[in-house]
């Protein structure tokens, strides 16, 4: 593999720079995937002209959340670490969720239950002016004296990137003083127009400051790049003799340390596990498993069995694919008989919201429609085995209502409307509200590992009929509810039509 991650550098490449990143698009997958060309993107072929992804940029975002935040999520739930937040107070606002979030997927770990370490510099308008390097300082020695924490991430902000301040050297410095790996995150909000950046970041900084560089290798290692979820891989894998080191979310700094000692890297998504996957590979030797995600029965099977070939278990692999298919098809077809008819909706990030259109296919429900907040036409690997979208396309079908839509409310509501669907699945709940105003129950997936495996199918199947014997609550919030929009809107076909026409916003708000 051609070297593409360059660890030298103390800030990560943005998605949109590296993959080719977009965040407003509307078509059909097939479309989509077509033009995304990740076969050729994969052989480079971002030097040829014809390998731009064009987008339907609009004038105006309506919310989201941006890098800075995604290194709190991942960098503020390592144990036996601190997070500080080299910024205004106002980025801190996430610590709270963040903190309830941390103590419960401590709980489904079985780890001792603590708050979230992360501290926030508070930055004021002096600091604008004058600098804040001192008072980074001290956060540093506050926070080593407070904690004793084995490893300290500095998160950088827009207002420290707007005065261009020199993190790199103080954390250099204070790693010298306390001996302990302190490490720049460059996360600046306005450094990408996607937030899955951050994720990059994070994991950025960790190759470089905390995985040893000098492994002693263990055969039975497998490191699964995750978020909170619950622990769905350890049964899975401990059927191939395989031991689980979960990453980044709630592991230890020594879990992090480790991570060039494994047999192989997995992940749930691609979105989240693609650059610290790749960079594994080319810097310390472990494999990625290149094979499709595990969702659903051909993705499933392809994954264990390019974990069997890496790890030299090919025939365990076959004997647990075997038992598996043999429990689980009686249940399945029980759901599929309850769920005959039903239309649903998927609305995450990309290569989750593919993995999750698929499980929803395996269970027979019809999928028209589906949102995904960005899409990255190749990943780091650029190994056409991790082609999400065409793995969905190739086994499950097409969608003929494909959006990428950066979490904007003001489209889904058209969405919705032009597919109808009886459910939606989300994994950010701030779009639950609106689905509940037209009549539509949600499905907030907190445990992002629902749907994983076989037993995903099973559990997807169970979460979809308990959210349907809601309806009647939804359809009484459709009756007593007025949505937050103008008729004109309302009325509108084309949930593009202002990147298409903008300057139609003004006689809009007249």
């Amino acid at each position: 593999m051609a070297k593409k991650i360059n660890l030298n550098l103390s800030e990560v490449q943005s998605r949109e720079q590296r993959l080719g990143t977009i965040i407003a698009w509307t078509g059909s997958a097939s479309e989509l995937s077509e033009k995304s060309s990740y076969e050729r993107r994969g052989d480079g072929c971002g030097k040829n002209k014809g390998c731009r992804l064009c987008e339907a940029k609009g004038p105006f975002t309506q919310g989201s959340v941006c890098s800075e935040q995604m290194v709190e999520c991942q960098a503020g739930n390592v144990r036996n670490a601190v997070l500080i937040q080299h910024a205004p107070i106002g980025c801190g606002a996430g610590q709270v969720p963040y903190n309830s979030i941390y103590r419960n997927g401590l709980a489904m770990r079985n780890h001792p239950v603590e708050n979230i370490g992360i501290i926030n510099t508070n930055l004021q308008e002096d600091d604008m002016v004058f600098g804040a390097l001192n008072k980074l300082k001290q956060s540093i020695d506050d926070a080593y004296e407070r904690f004793k924490p084995e490893a300290i991430f500095i998160g950088t902000s827009c207002a420290t990137g707007i005065i261009g301040e020199d993190i790199e050297s103080v954390a250099n410095m204070k790693e010298k003083e306390y001996g302990i790996p302190i490490i720049p995150l460059q996360c600046e909000g306005f450094r990408s127009k996607h937030w899955s950046t951050g994720f990059d970041a994070t994991q950025h900084g960790i190759l470089r400051k905390i995985v040893k560089k000098n492994p002693k290798k263990q055969e039975d290692l497998v490191n699964v790049i995750n978020l909170w979820g619950s622990d769905v891989f350890t049964p899975m894998l401990k059927e191939l003799d395989l031991r689980v080191n979960y990453v980044v979310d709630l592991a230890s700094v020594k879990d992090l340390e480790i991570l060039s000692e494994a047999a192989a890297t997995v992940g749930f998504c691609y979105t989240l596990s693609s650059y610290m996957a790749a960079a594994l590979e080319q810097e310390f030797g472990v494999p990625e498993v290149k094979a499709p995600m595990p969702y659903g029965f051909h993705g499933t099977d392809e994954w264990i069995r390019e974990i069997g070939r890496v790890t030299n278990r090919s025939e365990l692999a076959e004997k647990y694919i075997e038992k598996e298919h043999k429990r689980v098809k009686p249940k399945i077809e029980e759901l599929k008989k309850k769920l005959k008819g039903t239309r649903g909706y998927v609305a995450t990030g990309s290569a989750y919201a593919h993995g999750l259109v698929q499980v929803l296919r395996e269970l027979e429900v019809e999928v028209d429609g589906t949102m995904v907040f960005h899409h990255d036409p190749v990943y780091d690997s650029g190994d056409i085995r991790e082609d999400s979208l065409g793995h969905l396309i190739e086994h499950y079908g097409d969608v003929k209502y494909f959006n990428v839509s950066n979490r904007q409310q003001y489209q889904l509501y058209a969405f919705l409307k032009e597919t109808k669907p009886d459910f939606m699945l989300i994994r950010h709940n701030g779009l639950a509200p609106l689905a509940s105003k037209i009549g539509i129950p949600a499905a907030p997936l907190g445990d992002e590992h629902i749907a994983i495996g076989y037993e995903g199918i099973i559990n997807l199947g169970e979460t979809i009929l308990e959210i349907l014997s809601h309806k009647k609550f939804h359809d009484d919030i459709k009756d007593h509810v007025k949505l937050p929009y103008k008729k004109w809107w309302l009325d509108q076909k084309d949930p593009y039509i202002f990147a298409k026409q903008p300057e139609l916003i003004e006689s809009y708000l007249e």
